[in-house]
């Protein structure tokens, strides 16, 4: 008797045929690691995401305890359910994994990344650039008779639509945080 459940009146289905049970939507989630702070285990994080063709679309890490020794590694990823499911296993089977989350399922959760863009123009070109970063909340941290560098913080979303207005104005370059992203409420993951 096979263990897979197969619909009545339903002959397309087979025992061997388990795409229905799968998912191929692309889904987008933020992970939270917490690891040892000890050489080597960022290469072996992104080890595993290389080693397995996993995309990465954002790696931020820091120490977040002098005393204990552990860093955040804060990593946005995407894939299908299945894919998701796999990089948490295999994340946590690496040795100085402590503990993977996923913020994206575990609840709401607050994301934030910082962009610094430098934009070139004159005139017309340079009056929009501010009216915008003012609109943005974008801040002018370094000013030519040339150039401005904003610095904007927000959602990876936010950070997106001002560089996409920045680009006609004359956007030559953009260097960017990566996101840092924290559970909403009193629970902590450390």
């Amino acid at each position: 008797m096979s263990a897979l459940k197969i619909k009545k009146g339903s002959s397309s289905h087979s025992a061997y045929d388990l795409r229905s049970h799968f998912s191929d939507v692309i889904e987008r989630h933020t992970l939270a690691v917490i690891v040892e702070n000890e050489p080597g285990v960022l290469a072996r994080v992104i080890g595993l995401f290389s080693g397995r063709g996993y995309n990465i679309e954002s790696l931020t890490v820091a120490e977040i305890d002098h005393t204990g020794h552990r860093s955040r590694i804060t990593v946005v990823t995407s894939g299908t359910p299945q894919v998701i499911v796999q990089i948490k296993a295999q994340l946590g089977r690496i040795i100085p994994v402590h503990e993977v989350h996923d913020l994206t399922v575990e609840g709401p959760s607050v994301e934030r990344e910082l962009a610094l863009l430098k934009v070139r123009g004159k005139g017309d070109a340079r009056v929009e650039a501010l009216r915008l970063a003012d609109i943005f909340r974008a801040s002018v941290v370094d000013s030519t008779l040339q150039s401005f560098v904003f610095e904007i913080t927000g959602t990876p979303e936010k950070i997106d639509a001002f560089a996409e207005l920045m680009r006609p104005l004359g956007l030559q370059e953009v260097a960017r945080t990566g996101v840092a992203a924290l559970a909403r409420g009193g629970d902590s993951i450390v």
